[in-house]
């Protein structure tokens, strides 16, 4: 008997999207592998691909009959959830997480080692090669991964385009969308904006106008950006962290920063819109002291309140910011903490509607919206104000 080592990985081409896994089993002594596993599987997300690679993995090694078995892999969430420090919250997970246990449960020892994804290129390697049909033990160049394996594996499949359904929209970085066989594969891997409003701030419950000031977070605003801190944590695939350069707003994305171990970005084209003489009032107290004045603002996304800024300044500024982005984060998922409207004109961006549909959203505090942008120009809205991970609580 002796200790092994399995090392797993899976990937999701779109996540979700077409899936697949590779895991191998690996003699620590010798440096000789003992066994690999992968597999295409359909279309799925990229955390039910690593949970399906863990489970080929360890059925792989009980072949052996080793002592001890150390699982490397590359997925916090896995890791994490299989050595019981995080709940599994998602209903897709807990069968495959409860295979992988009653597999555990028939070696002797098992333990799970979080490893950069650098080092798991072997088993990303053995997925690869399984969604490009390539089969196991063959030769086949290891492909460089996008965020959680969704990005950049995809040049390498056969895709004739974006998936059917995506919105389309105009492109916000210019050029013209690819066309026939001119068409890069990469554009079916979307970039994930998760926008995320500040939680709670003093103004909040009151619904006043609050833009340029630089309140707090209050006690129960702390506690909803908490809990979606632990929820983006658990999802364990964003890479990135921008945000305003408002209190409310660094605070929140410094409790997300510090759940998901990431430095915050500053983006001063994401500030809330500059409310001038509206600011502090209630819409009843602008009604009164401005009606004409806050008419023409509701009534025109061109116009500004007194001393303040238009909803299409704010536009403008938002996609400038959103083109930095993608530019940069091409492929990975991105939390952009932000305000009521930087988000809103995103999501009309997104939808191709006009700014002063802006007037008939809501979005509560520490909501969670998220956008898919394609490299062609499309986008797909999938998420609006989902405040889930903080009611009730």
């Amino acid at each position: 008997m002796r200790r092994l080592i399995v090392e797993a990985d899976g990937g999701s081409r779109g996540n979700p999207g077409p899936a697949g896994y590779g895991a191998l089993v690996l003699d620590p002594v010798t440096g000789q592998v003992l066994a690999e596993r992968g597999e295409a599987f359909g279309r799925a997300t990229n955390n039910v691909a690593e949970y399906r690679g863990l489970i080929a993995g360890l059925e792989a090694v009980l072949d052996f009959g080793p002592s001890e078995v150390e699982v490397r892999m590359d997925s916090k969430l896995v890791v994490e959830q299989m050595s019981g420090r995080w709940k599994i919250k998602h209903a897709d997970l807990r069968p495959l997480a409860l295979q992988a246990q009653r597999l555990a449960q028939r070696l002797p020892r098992v333990t799970y080692t979080w490893i950069p994804r650098e080092r798991n290129s072997a088993a990303d390697r053995l997925a690869n090669q399984a969604l490009d049909g390539v089969p196991i033990g063959q030769s086949h160049p290891s492909v460089k991964r996008g965020q959680r394996g969704a990005a950049d594996a995809g040049r390498t499949a056969a895709v004739s385009g974006p998936p059917d359904g995506r919105l389309p929209v105009g492109r916000p970085w210019g050029g013209s969308a690819p066309e026939g066989d001119s068409f890069d594969p990469i554009a079916a891997v979307p970039t994930r904006l998760f926008l995320i409003r500040h939680g709670q701030s003093p103004h909040t419950p009151e619904r006043r106008f609050s833009g340029r000031n630089d309140l707090s977070l209050t006690e129960q605003g702390q506690a909803q950006i908490a809990a979606l801190a632990a929820r983006l944590a658990a999802l364990g695939s964003i890479g990135a962290i921008l945000s305003s350069p408002l209190r409310r707003t660094r605070q929140s994305a410094q409790t997300v920063a510090d759940a998901l171990h990431l430095p915050v970005d500053i983006d001063d084209d994401l500030v809330e819109l500059d409310f001038g003489a509206f600011e502090g009032l209630t819409w009843a107290q602008a009604a009164a002291d401005h009606p004409a004045e806050l008419a023409a603002f509701r009534g025109s996304p061109d116009i500004a309140p007194p001393g303040g800024e238009s909803i299409a300044s704010v536009g403008d500024r938002v996609q400038a910011a959103l083109r930095r982005i993608l530019d940069e984060n091409a492929g990975r998922d991105v939390a952009v903490v932000t305000h009521v409207t930087p988000i809103k004109a995103l999501l009309c961006l997104a939808l191709d509607v006009g700014l002063s549909t802006v007037h008939r959203f809501f979005l509560a505090p520490a909501s969670l919206s998220i956008i898919e942008w394609y490299v062609d120009g499309r986008a797909s809205v999938t998420l609006v104000n989902d405040t889930s991970h903080w009611e009730g609580s």
